[in-house]
């Protein structure tokens, strides 16, 4: 197999895997019922000027199922921190007890579980997508080294290859799909 093909192969796997890593940012984002860290990820905090990830300014942990604690590793910045959770439009009411700030995450109601699980299949959905794009420029590019002299048989052979990489991830796309979805539906 040419040089040139391997390279594309080798790209399109590349933006396989970004794809994946991208949903799998996009799915932490979507609350399950059970208090995360990972629910925060997006916040970030006015520290001293400068726009700091919460991680970095805080520890996170969930005591519980239901309630998220952060403990400020500089206790003048609980206001901030609560001003960054709000701000940052997750639906949280935070609150302080003046060492820590306390997030009460309330229980899943049955139709915001069906629309988390619709949002899922969104997220999913375009990431289908994304990889269908990533199908038709990497067969492109294979198809005109076709053109520049490549056998046919090589070019076909080569997009049996991309055929098969993009149907790999989409049975992992599916899989987490199935995985989220019972994740989100149990109560």
């Amino acid at each position: 197999m040419s040089e040139e093909i391997v390279f594309y192969l080798d790209v399109a796997k590349e933006q396989m895997l970004e794809c994946m890593s991208n949903l799998e940012t996009n799915l932490s984002k979507v609350r399950a019922g059970k208090a995360s860290p990972q629910m925060l990820r997006t916040v970030f905090v006015d520290y001293y000027g400068s726009s700091t990830p919460l991680s970095q300014t805080a520890n996170v942990s969930t005591p519980d199922a239901q309630t998220i604690s952060i403990q400020p590793f500089d206790k003048t910045m609980i206001q901030n921190i609560e001003l960054a959770i709000v701000d940052a439009k997750l639906g949280f009411n935070p609150s302080n007890n003046g060492e820590r700030v306390i997030i009460n995450v309330p229980p899943l109601t049955e139709d915001r579980r069906r629309d988390l699980v619709k949002q899922t299949k969104a997220e999913i959905e375009k990431a289908k997508i994304s990889s269908r794009n990533i199908r038709q420029k990497t067969n492109e590019e294979i198809r005109k080294l076709g053109k520049d002299g490549l056998s046919e048989d090589l070019v076909r052979d080569a997009e049996e290859q991309v055929q098969e990489l993009i149907n790999e991830f989409t049975k992992k796309f599916d899989a987490i799909f199935v995985s989220k979805e019972a994740e989100i539906m149990t109560v």
